[in-house]
């Protein structure tokens, strides 16, 4: 499989730039398999000097691609996800390949991905403006949108090509340019992407990829005075430092940051569906997701079914090489990663945590694996509900009143996600209005799609991407005032 993969022309060991696949003459970021460890190829270390050549090439292009239709940009972004659909056989291998993700999921992401392609397509012919009654006789006040720009976009590996076109897809819809830097965990994702790219007829410059060093490359984003835009999804502290570089040249800036979701669990809750819903929320992507739950909630009456039911669902997870057959819970993305974990479970057990299920680090060929853990008795003096996992960690917590529950969800500086279970429709409304968070799913876990706005609020970032707003955010809107 490892052999076919890297064997593809979807596998490039260099950046894109202009159109053209250019090599390093001397640096190198090795990429290994998060399974077992292994190398499976190098990208170029690119720093300020090439991320310089990507920032002109984007700036050339922009003039002829600001020009063109909103259908032709249009016509373009559909091919484009068409092409993904296409060979979204051999794009989620790679994926599993480089981020170790179950096979099954890696190709759900791949048609996510191109969803936000084929969104933006709509959205693009849809990027209206209005007419404004003027003050005066003979007056006509118009406003009209226009890209900003050319952008730049840092990009995450724990969804290595969702992350792009959601960014992508809404700059070129919008008729902007844009550099992307991928994690150097996960780049052959997003280099994949830039095949395709070329082979839907978007033209040189329009999308440029470029690997390397990554606090060089965002600082030469930031220091550019041509780059208008900067989008970046990952960890707070790295927006912030974006946030405040990005503020010498008044640069529009949006910020994906991290999550500490909570899960709460109420008594008059179908627990069945609420356990179904936990799994889905908590484990997808073995836990390394920014919308993952990180603290579970549950009303004490009805704790004990509760747990009993998620402690039987994830017995039943299956811990493997992503490309093994029934495998649904992976390798974590690197050593670091598992040991953050382990230290969240044994910080966890010694503040009198209940240890139900896993709790072991098994480090199967060189791979980053940790079981799945459950553990009960919880409180919010644990690390685990003050900072994000990003594991495979579900850690139970009792509350007796609606009230409390609402101050355990919302004491914590960030307010990505956040999902609750109630069968009263009176409370779904009332918590949901009180939750500090950006996304709330009521009696549902999987809420992220193309259509719907997706964004944090307090430390958890800035802005909003996919939907019609996504659109906007790539968009200045210019006022024509027309005297008599």
């Amino acid at each position: 499989m490892r052999d076919q993969i890297v064997n593809s022309r979807f596998f490039k060991q260099a950046c894109y730039i202009d159109g053209r696949w250019i090599k390093s003459n001397e640096d190198w970021i090795d990429v290994d398999n998060p399974a077992n460890g292994d190398i499976i190829g190098r990208v170029p270390k690119f720093s300020a000097v090439q991320t310089s050549q990507a920032i002109s090439a984007a700036a050339q292009a922009l003039p002829a691609w600001r020009a063109t239709s909103a259908a032709e940009r249009s016509a373009l972004l559909r091919c484009w996800a068409e092409l993904m659909l296409q060979h979204a056989d051999a794009l989620a291998a790679l994926m599993t390949l480089e981020q170790g993700k179950p096979l099954v999921e890696a190709k759900a992401e791949i048609v996510y991905a191109a969803s936000y392609f084929t969104w933006f397509a709509e959205e693009a012919k849809r990027a209206y403006g209005e007419t404004i009654p003027a003050v005066k006789p003979g007056q006509h006040i118009v406003t009209i949108k226009q890209g900003v720009g050319v952008c730049a976009a840092i990009t995450p590996w724990n969804f290595p090509t969702s992350m792009i076109t959601r960014k992508a897809g809404a700059a070129l819809a919008a008729g902007c340019t844009i550099i992307v830097k991928p994690a150097s965990a996960t780049p052959f994702s997003a280099l994949a992407l830039a095949v395709l790219a070329e082979e839907a007829g978007i033209p040189s410059g329009v999308f440029n990829v470029i690997t390397g060093n990554a606090s060089a490359i965002a600082a030469t984003f930031t220091a550019s005075a041509v780059v208008t835009k900067i989008s970046f999804t990952g960890s707070t502290k790295i927006g912030s430092q974006l946030m405040a570089n990005a503020a010498q040249h008044i640069q529009k800036i949006s910020l994906e940051l991290g999550g500490n979701a909570p899960f709460i669990v109420f008594d008059d809750a179908s627990i069945d569906k609420a356990v179904a819903g936990a799994m889905a929320a908590k484990f997808r992507n073995t836990g390394q997701t920014c919308v993952c739950v990180n603290r579970f909630l549950v009303q004490r009456a009805v704790e004990p079914e509760f747990r009993k039911k998620l402690a039987i669902a994830m017995a039943e997870l299956i811990l493997g090489d992503g490309f093994d057959e029934g495998v649904n819970q992976s390798a974590l993305i690197n050593r670091a990663a598992v040991e953050k974990v382990n230290d969240h479970i044994n910080d966890a057990v010694a503040q009198g945590g209940q240890l139900i299920l896993g709790g072991v680090s098994c480090p199967q060929q060189g791979g980053n694996y940790i079981e799945p853990t459950l553990i009960a008795n919880g409180h919010s003096a644990m690390s685990v509900c003050c900072e994000e996992t990003f594991g495979p960690l579900a850690v139970i917590i009792p509350f007796d009143k609606e009230s409390e529950a609402i101050a355990m969800a919302n004491d914590t500086p960030l307010g990505l996600a956040a999902y609750f279970y109630s069968d009263n429709i009176h409370r779904c409304w009332r918590v949901a209005e009180q939750l500090e968070a950006g996304m709330v799913g009521i009696n549902e876990s999987i809420i992220s799609n193309a259509s719907a706005p997706f964004g944090g609020v307090k430390s958890s970032g800035l802005g909003r991407e996919g939907s019609k707003y996504g659109l906007d955010e790539y968009m200045e809107v210019k006022y024509l005032c027309f005297g008599s």
